[in-house]
């Protein structure tokens, strides 16, 4: 790896050309070696755009190349899985957008091929890396907030129309949930470390038609631990402006994002103990993406330890209990 770390990004949709592709072409330890999509001149117009040698429509033709050391898979979800595979069957590190499959046995599945392979296999779960995530990890890790009771995540986000396979319910898996709601509920599930569920209600409003994904979806669900996580999530709303709230309750103090605030209490009393600092130079969104194609390169050159992501089991246990909760209207239990 003289030259860094040989990585081709799959998929050139709007996620690869504001996050991977741009960051990867700047990377240090890096090399952004080729590009594919079934879109050729899409892929080429990138290409030129930041100077990456190689584009291909062809995905088994992009592996059987022998200038590669990783792959970033940022195509369409139900592709996730297949793609994953055909990859580590390569022996290729793999960084995968979310979700890496839409079934359970998908993940375990991909793990296990990942193990067999011998080669690192990463989610793409990047609101772990935002910085404000990461200083609020330290207060709950420290144990400085006590014990989280409950987590409080929601977006809304204003209507749109769109045609595109996010709203095709056999592509995407799902609506504004697996859009919004899964990294919401992996960073609840991440920060809290991975309580077991014990119940779980949801209720959705979906489309018409077969294959129509939900425009609403509310979660409730119950830890062994006691802790509650509480999601509500729209991308149907009619208002002037998005919303996105993740909120942390505890013990000793709570805390929120955007911007991170964190209260704890002092001798009886509340207190305001938000870190302060230099404002950041880049928002959040591109920070927490810089730093997990970051942490992907770390552990291919072996700077980093390496953990299997087998937390994504739990993960899509809970997703799939989501819906079918959502659809038999009846609680779930664990």
């Amino acid at each position: 790896m003289k030259d860094g770390v040989r990585i081709a990004v799959v998929g050139t949709g709007a996620i690869a050309q504001l996050t991977h592709i741009p960051v990867l072409a700047k990377m240090r330890g890096a090399s952004l070696v080729a590009l594919c999509d079934n879109d050729g001149a899409k892929a080429r117009a990138l290409a030129d755009r930041f100077e990456v040698p190689d584009v291909y429509t062809d995905f088994e033709e992009l592996l059987d190349s022998d200038e590669l050391d990783a792959v970033v898979i940022a195509t369409p979800n139900h592709l996730h899985e297949p793609h994953v595979l055909s990859a580590l069957r390569k022996k290729l590190h793999v960084l995968c957008e979310r979700p890496l499959a839409l079934t359970v046995r998908g993940v375990e599945r991909c793990l296990a091929a990942a193990q067999k392979a011998d080669r690192c296999l990463v989610v793409g779960h990047n609101q772990r890396f935002r910085s404000d995530v990461q200083a609020l990890d330290q207060f709950i890790r420290n144990g400085e907030l006590g014990q989280v009771t409950s987590i409080r995540a929601g977006i809304m986000q204003l209507k749109k129309s769109g045609d595109g396979w996010r709203n095709r319910r056999a592509e995407s898996g799902g609506g504004v949930f697996m859009e919004h709601g899964l990294p919401l509920l992996d960073l609840a599930m991440w920060l809290a470390d991975g309580p077991a569920p014990v119940r779980l209600s949801s209720h959705m409003r979906r489309g018409r038609g077969a294959g129509a994904v939900e425009d609403e979806m509310q979660v409730f669900m119950e830890c062994a631990n006691g802790m509650m996580v509480i999601i509500y999530l729209s991308w149907a709303h009619v208002g002037d402006e998005d919303r996105w709230w993740f909120e942390t309750h505890a013990t000793r103090g709570s805390a929120r994002l955007a911007p991170l605030r964190v209260i704890k209490e002092l001798n009886g009393r509340p207190v305001d103990v938000s870190p302060s600092g230099a404002a950041a130079r880049e928002g959040a969104f591109q920070q927490s993406y810089r730093a997990e194609i970051a942490h992907f390169v770390s552990l291919i050159r072996g700077e980093s330890p390496y953990e299997p992501p087998t937390d994504q089991v739990l993960i899509q246990r809970i997703v799939e209990a989501i819906y079918k909760a959502a659809e038999d209207g009846k609680e779930i239990r664990f």
